[in-house]
């Protein structure tokens, strides 16, 4: 392999930050982003569609009857005028993001927004402009410098960001960006299937102002897919012209309809398991100063450097525990965690272990 290869694969070893593929079966899960436990739910599909894989693109031989009528179903289910199917969250930001702003065009973007809308930017023409996290001033500031600098400007959040578990201001972007020359885009991959009116994410009270949604069901849903709401014709535009969806095999029809099941069941035994779950979390951890949000299943906690980020999430693995320790370059290095998951499945011995644990190795 080229040695400027090897160099920063090294680099990342020396770095304490090297990646690896790991199986953690048979541990107590505390990281997976299975909220719901729905990835184990036993869904029946009927016998035409279970049997049928998938033949190419959608605008080839992939598309069904099936997945147009779930398309509708879902613009039903969360409020919006149309919706666009994806093989993943990944694939959705990209295929947007790299696809709707154009040369002239700013994006404005939250920094810690997930890496897949950071690389639709990158393959876009437009120019991206990280903002300070959650701070307004600090975006409104940018958008005055920008007002007549730019054709227009999309503004981009993600509602319950994935690596810290903390919210989006929504209603107070949804003020700023009351302008026809600026669009909110938001990602719900962590909100939806457990925040909103039956699990339809934080944004939908705001879709009317919001242009577009981007929603994932390979989170709390359990399932696999991803899709683009917003108006006909940001789906006309997304289909002629966005090439993540123009250039791969679609999902088969059986995804969609194991989807739709999820999607019509009662899941608010499960959402009140893990609210209830949440509360005991944070019952136990107010000295460990977890600067997530009280409301979410995604608890951050800052326990020391990197080395004792790895210390704990190894020394917990060894103790029953599935953690993941969130380094440099996921997230800035002042804020690496211990991110940990919390599940409508787990219980209260469960995470009480888990915070006896932490509490005897790093008080």
């Amino acid at each position: 392999m080229k040695r400027s290869l090897q160099d920063k694969l090294n680099q990342r070893k020396k770095e304490g930050t090297f990646r690896s593929l790991i199986c953690l079966d048979g541990l107590v899960d505390f990281w997976s982003n299975d909220y719901l436990g729905l990835s184990k739910k036993k869904i029946n599909v009927d016998n035409q569609e279970k049997n049928h894989g998938s033949t190419g693109s959608r605008l080839i031989s992939g598309n069904s009857d099936f997945t147009v009528s779930f398309e509708q179903f879902l613009s039903d289910h969360f409020g919006s005028q149309s919706s666009l199917c994806f093989n993943s969250g990944y694939d959705a930001n990209l295929g947007f993001f790299s696809t709707v702003p154009q040369k002239g065009d700013l994006v404005l973007y939250d920094e810690h927004i997930h890496a897949s809308i950071r690389d639709g930017i990158r393959l876009s023409f437009a120019s991206g402009i990280g903002f300070r996290h959650n701070d307004l001033n600090d975006l409104n500031d940018k958008l005055r410098r920008a007002a007549n600098t730019y054709d227009c400007i999309y503004v981009v959040v993600e509602s319950l960001y994935s690596m810290h578990g903390d919210f989006a201001p929504l209603s107070e972007l949804t003020k700023i960006c009351d302008n026809e020359r600026i669009f909110l885009v938001v990602d719900e991959a962590h909100s939806a299937g457990i925040f909103g009116e039956n699990g339809v994410g934080l944004s939908a009270e705001f879709s009317e102002d919001i242009f577009a949604r981007i929603i994932t069901f390979g989170k709390a849903h359990g399932a696999h897919g991803a899709a683009v709401m917003g108006s006909e014709d940001l789906k006309d535009y997304l289909i002629n012209f966005s090439r993540p969806f123009i250039y791969t095999t679609a999902l088969p029809a059986s995804n969609w309809q194991r989807l739709e099941k999820i999607l019509k069941s009662d899941l608010s035994v499960e959402r009140k398991m893990l609210k209830k779950n949440i509360e005991i979390f944070n019952s136990l951890t107010s000295e460990f100063g977890s600067f997530s949000s009280k409301e979410s299943q995604i608890q951050a906690l800052r326990l020391g450097n990197r080395g004792k980020l790895h210390k704990a999430q190894e020394d917990l693995r060894k103790k029953g525990f599935a953690v993941k320790a969130i380094y440099s370059p996921t997230v800035s290095e002042q804020d690496e965690c211990l991110r940990i998951n919390i599940h409508s499945f787990n219980d209260k011995n469960q995470i009480t272990a888990l915070i006896h644990c932490i509490n005897s190795l790093y008080s």
